[in-house]
């Protein structure tokens, strides 16, 4: 079961106890996946139609608390594999239809109101309730381990607005985007992604999703730990394999009694200790020559090793570098 449907299953277990969230819930999953059916007499019908039972449960039961229409609901079995049943929540036409509709928002007098609902979300529990149903409808999340991503779908621009305004009520910075026939209203960020699941009332999802976040994030710290200390142990080893180089060249060449006693002393220490960090190279010093002392003389040998490929040197000549 994917994380998108263990996020509807539990929120279809939430119901707001003021008949005002119902409504609002109700409108927006009529907003996601309903249709409006004309019958015998011109009069309206609904159908609802999801792949989640619990959904279509919930709506049944929103219908039931809140209006006297004759409801009922069909099964389409899935005829191929790895497709899901289909669920049809089916109010019968009749003139109280239309009542439910208008109480709804989705109708006002004889005009058809393409999505601007905010008439039923004056009020912030009915925010939260229109948003849950938008859910339920229509929206999907993915796992935590994965990017984080929440999105909104739907065929009605309009409504995708709305969602869009709603979000931005409650400060979180959502885009709208469109794909082949539908808009999607989406969030990216995972903060913003928690604060919807804490909106919309699904406290256990959001309980697991932020577990898996602060172990993903402190997964990620370590990797960026682990990395920038590879990266830096590498420094080190490059770094001790060049001066290696150079002192093992101004020996071959000129000696190291070529150089002052403060360098000689330091190239001596690099050659006995080739593996050593400039930390260790300075308790080798006798804690006598900082860290960036030490430094300072190792970047003095590098030099007066280039300087020497650079000349040639008669054998008999001496020659004292500092």
């Amino acid at each position: 079961m994917s994380f998108s449907s263990d996020v509807r299953n539990e929120l279809a277990r939430v119901t707001g106890e003021k008949r005002c969230c119902h409504i609002a819930e109700l409108a927006a999953l009529m907003r996601m996946g309903g249709a409006m059916l004309i019958g015998g007499n011109s009069n309206l019908g609904i159908s609802f139609t999801t792949e989640n039972a619990a959904v279509a449960r919930k709506v049944l039961k929103l219908l039931k608390q809140g209006f006297d229409v004759k409801t009922e609901i069909m099964v389409s079995r899935a005829l191929r594999l790895k497709k899901n049943n289909s669920y049809m929540v089916r109010v019968t036409p009749s003139a109280l239809v239309t009542q439910l509709l208008s109480t709804l928002g989705i109708i006002d007098g004889q005009t058809l109101n393409a999505g601007k609902d905010s008439g039923i979300m004056r009020k912030i529990c009915c925010r939260r309730a229109y948003l849950r149903g938008a859910f339920l409808g229509g929206g999907s999340v993915n796992r935590p381990e994965g990017d984080y991503h929440l999105e909104l779908v739907t065929g009605n621009l309009d409504f995708a607005k709305t969602l869009l305004r709603l979000l931005r009520t409650f400060q979180l910075s959502a885009g709208l985007t469109d794909r082949k026939n539908d808009y999607i209203v989406y969030l990216k960020d995972g903060d913003a992604i928690g604060a919807v699941l804490q909106i919309i009332g699904a406290h256990d999802a959001l309980m697991i999703y932020e577990n898996v976040r602060v172990m993903k994030e402190m997964r990620n710290q370590v990797n960026r730990l682990v990395n920038c200390e590879t990266a830096n142990l590498q420094k080190t080893v490059n770094a001790a394999v060049r001066q290696l180089e150079a002192i093992r060249y101004i020996e071959a060449t000129v000696g190291l009694q070529s150089l002052s006693e403060g360098l000689r002393e330091t190239a001596e220490l690099r050659l006995q200790h080739p593996e050593a960090s400039l930390q260790e190279l300075e308790r080798a010093h006798g804690d006598q020559v900082s860290k960036s002392g030490i430094n300072h003389r190792l970047r003095k040998l590098e030099k007066i090793s280039e300087k020497l490929q650079g000349r040639s040197f008669s054998p008999g000549k001496k020659s004292t570098f500092t």
